[in-house]
């Protein structure tokens, strides 16, 4: 998906600590990544997705660890985490953690955390809002141990996860095996995280009920601040972006976390020229682009997560929005 306004977030000083611990210096980073030297010295300097992406295809290449990702965020203190974030590590339980971290991650980057509990599984992973290209491999093993981190630094416990489901072709390092300590899956549709459901419900040993009594008003209104910016057609789009891949993106609950009726929610959308189904098609078809863009993703896989109830339904829609079909589009791309 293309790059707009939204599309900017501050890179934390932890990210310039945590390289340096693995013998990646800022300047040589950025001048493999082919950005500003001065990036890592200015408070105020801002990335886009694109770039961000850039420089952790750098850090991939100077320090050729299939695991950096991983070794970078368990080795980052997690007081030098922003208070968007740090302030999961201060919820009741493992659960309310996940919901914060979802909340106000946007407050840190442009993306969407998406948690779905099923039977006795819980589903988690991540969407980068404005990505054009597919994730690096580091970046997805980034979120995978921040998710982790939180829950094992929360409970004093060594959760394991049920599995995890990588996008990534093997091989898996041993690093990545001891970490997870559970069966890795690659060349799957989507980077996912599946947890044990009954974890979630785990205390957290340093929950603190009075610093959360002052971060979240700060946090709510920062939130609130970012989302003004955008149109309610661009917010329903981005919530429609989190319950795709759950085949879930119904008008009902995208009304419900705005706090408004469906009727009120089809009213304004109206309002604003458009449908949800219109905002729902218009979300297919940049996320079709953006998975056959990668070729490790197979139509079958791109149909079933776009929520599409079979293969032939999904050519029929991406003929009518691209002229051609799928296999066609993706051989120039």
């Amino acid at each position: 998906m293309r790059s707009d306004a939204r599309d900017g977030f501050r890179l934390p000083q932890a990210f310039w600590r945590a390289a340096e611990r693995m013998g990646l210096s800022a300047p040589a980073l950025l001048r493999q990544a082919r950005l500003s030297a001065a990036l890592h010295v200015t408070p105020d300097a801002w990335l886009t997705t694109a770039q961000y992406f850039v420089l952790w295809r750098a850090v991939e290449t100077l320090s050729q660890d299939p695991a950096v990702g991983l070794r970078m965020t368990m080795e980052t203190d997690a007081s030098l985490h922003p208070p968007a974030t740090l302030s999961a590590f201060f919820a009741r339980d493992f659960r309310d953690g996940l919901f914060r971290l979802g909340r106000f991650k946007r407050l840190c980057t442009p993306e969407a955390l998406t948690v779905e509990e099923t039977g006795s599984e819980c589903r988690v992973s991540v969407h980068w809002l404005h990505a054009d290209a597919p994730e690096p491999d580091a970046t997805a093993d980034v979120a995978f141990a921040a998710v982790l981190e939180l829950g094992r630094r929360g409970t004093g416990r060594h959760l394991r996860p049920i599995r995890v489901e990588m996008t990534r072709r093997g091989p898996i390092s041993e690093t990545h095996e001891r970490y997870f300590d559970a069966p890795i899956h690659t060349g799957c549709g989507q980077n996912a995280l599946v947890l044990d459901r009954a974890d979630l419900d785990l205390p957290f040993a340093g929950h603190n009920p009075e610093l959360l009594a002052v971060l979240d008003p700060s946090l709510a209104a920062s939130l609130g601040e970012i989302e003004a910016r955008s149109s309610l057609s661009d917010q329903v789009k981005i919530l429609i972006q989190r319950r795709i891949a759950s085949g879930k993106p119904d008008i009902a609950d995208v009304a419900r976390e705005l706090g408004m009726s469906e009727r009120t929610l089809q009213r304004r959308i109206t309002e604003q020229g458009s449908s949800y189904r219109g905002l729902l098609d218009e979300v297919r078809r940049e996320l079709s682009r953006h998975l056959l863009s990668d070729a490790r993703n197979s139509v079958d896989e791109i149909a079933f997560l776009l929520g599409f109830q079979d293969k032939g339904s999904f050519y029929r829609a991406f003929r009518t929005w691209e002229g051609v079909t799928p296999a066609r589009w993706r051989a120039p791309h």
